[in-house]
């Protein structure tokens, strides 16, 4: 069993700092944490629409300068652009969201990777949208993404180029560019040291 499945959920430990602390969200007895997102929040810089957002949701928690970081995300999605899932940042111009995203109708697997500007990547998602896992490891300067529908399997989703540093701060994200009142409920965070698996290794 990976590291990531063992280690300890951290959600309710209270060094997580807030980016944008939302009116309305608790942490339970469990350690579980609901959000409800405010109105016109959103992470982007520059590309296509030429405008920056940095007012979205993200709950951060340090990390060493290698890990492994996964989350279980559940939302219902109903709006344009509708959004949650888990960030890993280093400042404003530095940073990946990655999770579910209402776009053409339809709920998708998004990913935004920042380096001064963002990019968009969308692909559909075949799984229950309302109830995800996702996966990431920063390790010597290089992103591995990964989501799952069971907490079992985690095919990959993306892998990149990332900035290398000390310490990272990563944890839940939400946003609403359109609207406010997306409720979302995070758990079994955990950050561990990097898995270390082969690129095709699901596990």
């Amino acid at each position: 069993m990976g590291a990531a499945k063992t280690g300890k959920t951290i959600l309710g430990r209270s060094d997580g700092q807030w980016l944008n602390e939302p009116n309305t969200w608790t942490v339970n007895s469990s350690g579980d944490l609901s959000v409800e997102s405010d109105n016109a929040t959103d992470f982007w810089r520059e590309t296509h629409y030429g405008f920056t957002r940095d007012s979205g949701h993200f709950l951060g928690f340090a990390t060493p300068a290698a890990f492994t970081a996964q989350l279980r995300i559940r939302g219902k999605y109903e709006k344009l652009y509708d959004q949650a899932g888990i960030m890993v940042r280093l400042d404003e111009r530095r940073w990946i969201k990655a999770g579910i995203e209402l776009s053409d109708g339809r709920a998708m697997l998004s990913s935004v990777l920042t380096d001064g500007k963002s990019d968009w990547a969308t692909s559909p998602f075949e799984h229950d949208p309302e109830d995800f896992w996702m996966r990431v490891t920063v390790a010597k300067g290089a992103l591995r993404l990964q989501v799952s529908s069971d907490g079992k399997e985690w095919p990959l989703v993306r892998l990149a180029p990332f900035p290398i540093a000390s310490s990272y701060q990563v944890g839940p994200m939400t946003c609403t560019p359109e609207r406010q009142g997306l409720k979302t409920h995070f758990t079994d965070l955990r950050i561990t040291a990097p898995l270390g698996q082969d690129l095709h290794d699901l596990s």
